[in-house]
């Protein structure tokens, strides 16, 4: 057993009670913050979502969430997550838009890791200036949790892929410390104490979306119109898998740009257009998945409507690689 797995045993236990941990983590919180006030990264997913509600309960108005746009999310993502920490929850959300900071910061980079790292990096960089706005904020809350740090290699596991939420505060940024309410859990114990605290179901069991967001189903360099091409191909394959009902069957499912151009047909006429592979897995704890076995009438219709409607487009791929050998996402 990893050091990291001893840590987890010891805060969870061999069997994960979400009621408990409510209770010990709200503790867990109040002591460790005191009076001072919490600065929480929100991007809408399931952990962050989770952090803010435990969050609110255990320091209320002490807490403040700032949802970064940094121009990698899904089609219309950014109004979702307003409308619902804002409106619902009533959360103190602050929105940034970053589209084109994080887009020059990762201009001509190709290489997964040293995106994922500058990605990281701006987005601490990006509280920490929010944080300054706002007056003394003490700690940076995050939604960090088990499967992060065990592929980071921390703890005694073997490095994976690095996670911009693990490996501590950089010694110049503005914080005494970090927060991380759901660091010992695995997704399936996160969605869990997310229902126990209320939060609604569509919300609790929306598939997980990476911290660098679409920066990491962006083969290659990052682009705008990549990005908008990628938007909007995510969007048809999520939708259609929707109104299939085949969204319930898949923990994750989702498009990915290339960065390969083939050659295709249309009216006649010769085109060069992106190709785009599609994923759908399945799995409870994210440290393993399989590959879920969609209708081929369904993949084969959601293809010639991807390369059809999605202008730059004009192949699809179907990824049927489990994790392992294969992570769930590309890069």
């Amino acid at each position: 057993m990893t050091k990291a797995e001893k840590e987890r045993l010891a805060r969870v236990g061999k069997t994960f009670n979400a009621k408990k941990y409510i209770k010990e983590e709200i503790d867990a919180i109040r002591a460790q913050v005191g009076d001072k006030k919490v600065l929480l990264a929100m991007s809408g997913g399931v952990d962050s979502s989770v952090c803010a509600v435990l969050l609110q309960k255990a320091i209320g108005k002490q807490l403040t969430c700032v949802f970064v746009d940094h121009g990698y999310m899904r089609l219309n993502e950014g109004k979702e997550i307003k409308k619902v920490f804002k409106g619902k929850f009533g959360i103190n959300l602050i929105c940034v838009d970053a589209e084109q900071r994080f887009l020059d910061k990762t201009k001509g980079v190709v290489e997964p890791e040293l995106k994922r790292k500058i990605i990281g990096s701006e987005f601490v960089r990006v509280f920490e200036e929010e944080s300054k706005k706002l007056g003394k904020i003490e700690f940076l809350g995050q939604g960090t949790i088990f499967p992060d740090i065990a592929e980071s290699g921390v703890g005694g596991h073997k490095a994976v892929k690095a996670h911009h939420n693990v490996g501590g505060l950089p010694k110049d940024l503005g914080f005494e410390g970090l927060v991380e309410p759901v660091k010992y859990l695995y997704k399936d114990e996160v969605r869990k104490v997310g229902k126990l605290l209320g939060i609604p179901e569509e919300l609790v069991m929306r598939q997980p979306f990476p911290g660098p967001g679409l920066a990491v189903r962006c083969l290659g360099e990052l682009t705008k119109e990549k990005l908008d091409i990628l938007r909007k191909a995510d969007f048809i394959f999520r939708d259609e898998m929707a109104k299939a009902k085949l969204d319930k069957k898949a923990q994750q499912f989702f498009a990915v740009m290339t960065n390969v151009k083939s050659v295709g047909v249309v009216n006649g006429a010769r085109t060069f257009g992106y190709v785009i592979a599609i994923r759908a897995v399945s799995t409870s704890q994210f440290v393993k998945a399989g590959i879920v076995e969609l209708p081929f009438k369904f993949v084969s219709m959601v293809a010639e409507k991807i390369a059809t409607k999605v202008k730059g487009v004009n192949r699809v791929v179907w990824d049927i690689t489990p994790k392992p050998p294969a992570t769930i996402e590309w890069e």
